[in-house]
């Protein structure tokens, strides 16, 4: 059908207006694109530039250098070891079972280490770098660098980890550091990222703990450039972080070293402490425990042995244990007597072998009873008498304060864990904490060193430091940090009176000097060294038995305590051998040995021993030097 002309006209007007009209809306269109492309490529430029940035370049933190423990003399304490260890990010490996199954064709993988990996990369976000294997050698290491292209998400790593090179020595101070656990994190309200750092390690206990944040330092961070999966391309730069402090303790290696061999197999403790500044010498506890055991993960097996040995090795008994002090505690007790001018030097008491309190009988260590006695011969052959019929005259109260004036009662300050504070009784705490009178008979028991008095072995040190010098002495174990020196622990006069301290300590003299003396079989006979001491046994059962009547853990404590040389004293000792039996016999030589060798800096000369006791001390030196070695030997293999 033909069109008209009229009809072709209307047509053309009717595709040139739609022509203009899908023209106009793509040109619209155009315009719309045009302005968008302009505002991001040049007004929005900035922030996609940072989106890209932050899509190939990824922030690692650097672990820091944990600070280094040195002895007194420089030697190391606590070191860091390069260790090589495997980590896997979740978000970079894609199919992490598949990534591991190859990975454990190039090493071998632990599988309990395994599947606490893969427990954790299910409960951490997927671009936390988890440990998939610790300690590794250096040739797996190279294997997985070479196949790292088909291990995506996996990263050979060296980093530093803590090591103890003198292994069992230390451990009971120095304490150990282990990896970062939900329950440290706990203890922060914002944790530091570097403390999410795989296998990040931080102190446990002792000095690592209570100096965590000055040991740890501070993380460094680098940026690296990573490919389309997610593998390090390059490293584009590095802020190297702060490395912990470094320490420096008071106490000496060697003679730490010593007290740990002459202690043997002994459940037993020690302190020196230099009577001039405070300064903590050693301090020991036997037995004792490899640190390094606790940093490489131990074994249940391990930890079991460690619990159930009845000696208790995880103890730190110097700070730790508290005591019932024994005789050593009668040093107290003829001080507050002084001191309230109760008795003199040449007052007497009768002792006929025990004392009548009421309907009971207080007994004296000497059934026979020691005749009439004077201060001196009170410490010197330890008359219990002397001090229950003193005790009563003087009463608890004016005990109890001397015994803090002493040191006792009162936690200690020193960086270590779980430091007690002993038992210093009086009235007023019986009535608080068992909610009853304090009776007469309490304070007969607690002038003898038994009852509720308990005293630790580094409470007994400081006493004894503070009767040599008559200054309020106090223990520094830490003797400087990051370079900084601590404070001195010399201490201001104490508030007694000089001549009473001087009959004291003349008293403590003949208990090791005077024939009569308790401890005299293990005197010092080198004039310039000879020593004070006072020995001390404590009960363990509330009844007359015979030590060897009886199971270990029934038997009483040996207890001595002693400071040297007597004319111008330099080191102050204590000693607790748990159910050792007697002070005299058991404590007393090993206080002996430890003194000398503290004084000589090294192995005495046989001539510092009575005559009598030179053939035994010579062949208990070189065993004592045998096993220092065969020890120092097997530790180097173990290292």
């Amino acid at each position: 059908m033909r069109r008209t002309p009229r009809e072709s006209a209307d047509s053309t007007r009717k595709i040139t207006r739609r022509g203009l009209m899908l023209g106009g809306a793509q040109l619209a269109f155009a315009g719309v694109l045009g302005l968008r492309m302009h505002h991001m490529q040049v007004d929005q430029a900035d922030e996609f530039r940072l989106l890209a940035e932050e899509n190939r370049v990824n922030i690692h933190l650097i672990p820091p250098s944990r600070g280094r423990i040195f002895d007194r003399e420089g030697r190391v304490i606590a070191d860091n070891e390069p260790t090589y260890r495997i980590t896997m990010r979740r978000e970079d490996a894609g199919d992490v079972e598949d990534v591991i199954r190859r990975l454990s064709a190039l090493v071998e993988l632990d599988e309990k280490e395994v599947a606490r990996a893969l427990e954790e990369m299910r409960t951490s976000p997927p671009f936390l770098q988890v440990t998939i294997a610790d300690r590794v050698s250096w040739d797996a290491i190279s294997r997985v660098a070479v196949n790292a292209p088909a291990l995506p998400g996996v990263t050979p790593e060296v980093g530093l980890s803590r090591f103890y090179p003198q292994h069992q020595t230390f451990a009971h101070v120095v304490g150990y550091v282990g990896p970062v656990s939900d329950r440290d994190l706990a203890r922060y309200e914002d944790p530091e990222p570097v403390l999410r750092i795989p296998r990040f390690q931080i102190g446990k206990v002792g000095i690592e703990a209570k100096f965590e944040d000055r040991l740890r330092g501070s993380a460094g961070a680098k940026r690296v450039e990573v490919n389309a999966v997610g593998r390090v391309m390059r490293e584009l730069d590095r802020r190297e972080g702060e490395a912990g402090a470094d320490m420096q303790l008071t106490v000496d290696s060697e003679l730490q070293d010593y007290i740990k061999a002459r202690l043997g197999e002994e459940s037993a403790s020690a302190v020196v402490m230099d009577v001039e500044n405070g300064d903590v010498l050693a301090i020991a506890s036997s037995p004792s425990y490899d640190p390094n055991k606790f940093v490489r993960g131990i074994s249940v097996k391990d930890y079991g042995e460690l619990r159930e040995n009845n000696h208790r090795p995880l103890a730190s008994k110097t700070v730790q244990d508290a005591y019932p002090p024994g005789s050593t505690f009668k040093i107290v007790t003829v001080l507050a007597g002084l001191e309230a001018g109760i008795i003199g030097p040449d007052d007497t008491v009768y002792c006929p072998g025990y004392l009548e309190v009421g309907s009971r009988r207080f007994h004296c260590w000497k059934r026979a009873g020691h005749g009439h006695v004077n201060l001196e011969r009170s410490l010197r052959d330890s008359c219990d008498v002397y001090y229950y019929d003193l005790a009563m005259k003087v009463g608890i109260e004016k005990i109890a304060d001397m015994g803090r004036r002493l040191g006792l009662g009162a936690a200690p300050d020193v960086p270590m864990s779980a430091v007690t504070a002993g038992l210093m009784p009086d009235k007023e705490w019986k009535r608080r904490e068992r909610g009853a009178e304090w009776l007469i008979g309490d304070t007969v028991n607690a002038s003898i060193g038994q009852g509720f008095v308990l005293t630790s072995p580094l409470q007994q040190a400081i006493m004894v430091s503070r009767v040599a010098t008559g200054r309020a002495v106090s223990p520094r174990l830490v003797r400087s940090i990051g370079g900084i020196e601590s404070p001195s622990g010399a201490g201001a006069p104490l508030d007694i009176d000089p001549q009473h301290l001087r009959w004291v300590r003349k008293a403590m003299f003949s208990v090791s000097n005077s024939r009569r003396g308790t401890a005299y079989r293990s005197r010092i006979i080198a004039d310039d060294m000879r020593m004070a001491g006072k020995t001390g046994t404590s009960q363990v059962l509330n009844r007359v038995v015979r030590n060897s009547d009886v199971p270990w853990e029934e038997r009483d404590h040996a207890l001595f305590v002693n400071f040297a040389p007597f004319e111008a004293p330099r080191v102050a000792v204590s000693i607790v051998v748990e159910h050792g039996g007697g002070g005299s016999s058991t404590a007393a030589p090993i206080a002996r040995d430890i003194t000398l060798q503290a004084l000589y800096k090294g192995t005495p000369p046989l001539d510092a021993y009575p005559a009598s006791d030179r053939g035994r001390i010579q062949a208990q030196q070189e065993r004592l030097e045998r096993e220092r070695r065969a020890r120092a030997e097997e530790e180097g293999r173990r290292a």
